[in-house]
């Protein structure tokens, strides 16, 4: 028991250091290549979990290589286009100017329900308000929608709106994060200044955001009963 336990423990821990290697990508953007890759790596690492008789060390030599076959295909992909066309496929436009494409909705093997679902996912419910729908080698689709179907942006209203910079969280469960500082001109001085402002302690803090422009958003700690 505490063979498997400790073995479980290693390749745990060797596949998260795997996954950051490869990079942060969900299920559903995952290029074939590397979902292959993560399928691969997966099925490999439980085998010596349900078996002790088998040598951990292959495993490990097995998903190491794969993981390094990864990122040498994707360093490749990223100089040569004619490569990254080969490993990840290229994207299709599927609607132009409202008019669908039913020869690439073919190659695609798209059924028209599988089309109307993913654009109603886009708040989409008419193709003819579509100017381009494109779909992404992860299989997700981009939509354009006509001008006049578009919704009026800021430099449409000709408004000129402030800028408040990127709200960054200065305390987190009770625990404040300096690391965020300087995304947001935050420091101990004035952090301290708002805390008695606000009659509140960090430690009693759930959440607490702030942005440049001073903007501040405070969620307390809930006592408990």
């Amino acid at each position: 028991m505490v063979t498997t336990i400790i073995r479980t423990v290693i390749l745990y821990l060797l596949l998260i250091i795997v996954m950051r290697v490869m990079g942060k990508r969900q299920i559903g953007q995952l290029q074939p290549g590397e979902l292959v890759i993560t399928i691969m790596i997966s099925e490999i690492a439980t085998i010596p979990m349900q078996d002790n008789d088998i040598p951990m060390l292959h495993s490990i030599i097995s998903v190491l290589l794969l993981a390094s076959l990864e990122v040498i295909f994707s360093a490749l992909s990223m100089k040569s286009i004619r490569l990254r066309s080969v490993f990840q496929g290229n994207p299709l436009i599927i609607i132009r100017n409202g008019v669908l494409d039913q020869k690439q909705l073919k190659r695609l093997r798209f059924t028209v329900d599988d089309l109307q679902e993913a654009l109603r996912q886009k708040d989409v419910f008419n193709i003819e308000d579509v100017q381009f729908a494109v779909v992404e080698t992860d299989g997700s689709l981009s939509v354009l929608l006509k001008p006049d179907k578009r919704a009026a942006t800021v430099k449409d209203a000709k408004a000129k709106p402030e800028n408040t910079g990127l709200p960054c969280t200065v305390i987190s469960d009770g625990k404040i994060i300096r690391s965020s500082f300087d995304d947001c001109m935050m420091n101990d001085k004035k952090l301290q200044g708002i805390l008695k402002k606000n009659n509140a302690q960090a430690k009693n803090i759930l959440l607490m955001t702030y942005d440049g422009q001073g903007n501040t958003h405070i969620v307390k700690k809930e006592k408990s009963s």
